[in-house]
């Protein structure tokens, strides 16, 4: 009889090493590595069942079906009370699917399931399992989300003290929610027995990393903690059609904490994204089997909780002047006007400084190489910095058109004409090259009051461009389309 193998385990990263290291060679931590006995592999072939024939005849399905005879079954969603969340999933919560949110700590994302069930639970059963904090600090927080949604502002009076422990456990009880029920527990066998009982429609697990199954030997948030009881609840979650809402821990790195294969169990993967010094939070669909990824939807932040931004161009414009440009960025199928500020100074070191926030700095050195190339400016003596406004992450090259218009008007001290907007990729010959979904982003530019669009030629929207009431400017290179977009100053500069 063959005997058990050990294995170990990264708790970083989930790599496995048959022999102990100090150092996990896949990612490089420092003990990080902890053994994992594994039982011995059964060689033998499985026995038929009881009156199961030892084997089917040759080309006869046991248990398939030809695709065609599978009926087309309508898919069912959940609202979830907030339509940026349901934007982001696809348009709802499918039952039966898992979602895993993560974010940075203190991001809001307690408190936007939070709130998403106290919506929910109006016309569904909800189960909130809080299993890093008390029932007590969940439910303050609810009460304070409550008042604050029904404008009452003021802090809730500190009751009296209670003559009996009876009326102070009726005290302590949460105020009436039948379809919200809370539960604070760590051991997964208690919150699997509560889930089977209650067969609720949407469940809540904050945190995945939290559980604890008494079955493993390893400690809570280990990698095969969270492998083996996302697992039971994706198993649960499937049986009884309930959908499953996890919240995940990052890394310092802001990747998901815990073993990848937690990524491959989950249907949704939405990270939780904002700076700790601003209002406005993104919510993000990095994976999505039920709708498009890279999906974007926007909250703020405020005194009652989270909440939408139905207009979130508006957090990404600012004030008009030397140096900045107007694109429409498109994060999964929603177009956001985004404006791109750019500084260009002479530099006194040796090796001029580049600098990016919100845009890939490679992307901007191919850029600034290109307008050198192709428009004789000479860049390299020149230091230069350019920010996305509002903090949002920009990673396709439609933007490249509006980063060289706002090089080129902050090194010439140009401001470019009200109401123009730029979209386009710079090829590095110099031409500019199509993008895609161009009619969306045409149609969010002229909602917002934009008259003029620069984009590349051939786009053949231009009785599109008529109905909007925009002026489409198209060019086949860089030089051109900066002359049409900085006007009469392009050509006084010699552009």
């Amino acid at each position: 009889m063959a005997r058990p193998t050990s294995t170990y385990v990264c708790q970083a990263c989930g790599a496995r090493s048959r022999q102990f290291f100090g150092r996990c060679s896949a990612c490089g931590q420092w003990n990080t590595l902890v053994e994992q006995r594994e039982p011995a592999a059964d060689g033998r072939r499985r026995r038929p069942a009881a009156g199961e024939p030892e084997a089917a005849a040759p080309g006869r399905p046991r248990r398939s079906e030809p695709i065609e005879a599978v009926g087309d079954r309508p898919l069912q969603r959940l609202p979830s009370g907030y339509g940026e969340l349901d934007r982001v999933l696809g348009g709802g919560l499918v039952p039966g699917s898992l979602v895993l949110v993560g974010g940075d700590p203190g991001i809001g994302k307690s408190t936007l399931l939070l709130q998403c069930a106290r919506a929910m639970a109006a016309s569904s059963s909800v189960l909130y399992v809080s299993a890093e904090e008390s029932a007590q600090q969940v439910t303050l927080r609810w009460r304070r989300l409550r008042e604050q949604a029904e404008g009452c502002g003021g802090p809730p009076e500190a009751p009296p003290q209670p003559a009996h422990p009876r009326e102070e456990a009726e005290r302590s009880a949460p105020p009436a929610a039948p379809g919200l029920r809370l539960l604070a527990e760590t051991d997964l066998e208690l919150v699997l027995e509560e889930l089977e009982a209650l067969r609720p429609a949407v469940a809540i697990i904050d945190s995945i990393q939290a559980l604890h199954d008494g079955a493993l030997a390893s400690a809570p948030g280990s990698v095969s903690q969270v492998r083996e009881c996302a697992a039971v609840l994706q198993r649960l979650a499937k049986r009884q059609h309930t959908a499953l809402l996890l919240v995940g821990h990052v890394t310092k790195e802001g990747l998901l904490a815990g073993p990848k294969v937690l990524e491959h169990l989950v249907d949704a993967v939405l990270t939780f994204e904002g700076d700790r010094f601003a209002s406005h939070r993104l919510l993000r669909a990095v994976k999505n089997r039920f709708g498009a990824t890279h999906e974007l939807g926007v909250f703020e932040m405020g005194g009652g909780g989270l909440a939408e931004v139905t207009n979130p161009s508006a957090l990404f414009l600012g004030a008009e002047g030397p140096g900045t440009g107007t694109i429409v960025a498109c994060e999964g199928t929603r177009p956001l006007v985004v404006e791109l500020q750019a500084l260009v100074s002479p530099t006194s070191y040796a090796s001029p400084r580049r600098s990016t926030t919100g845009l890939a700095a490679n992307r901007l050195h191919q850029i600034l190489a290109v307008l050198e190339k192709h428009l004789a400016l000479p860049l390299s003596r020149f230091d230069c910095y350019l920010a996305v406004a509002g903090g949002l992450e920009v990673e396709e090259p439609a933007a490249d058109l509006g980063v060289a218009a706002a090089v080129v008007a902050s090194y010439r001290d140009l401001t470019l004409p009200a109401g123009t907007v730029l979209v386009g990729e710079l090829g590095l010959g110099g031409q500019l090259r199509p993008v895609g979904q161009l009619e969306l982003r045409l149609q969010e530019a002229a909602r917002l009051g934009f008259r003029r669009a620069v984009v590349p030629r051939g786009s053949g929207l231009g009785a599109v461009a008529g109905r909007l009431g925009l002026q489409l400017l198209e060019a086949a290179t860089v030089a051109e389309a900066l002359v049409l977009a900085l006007g009469a100053h392009a050509a006084a500069d010699g552009l």
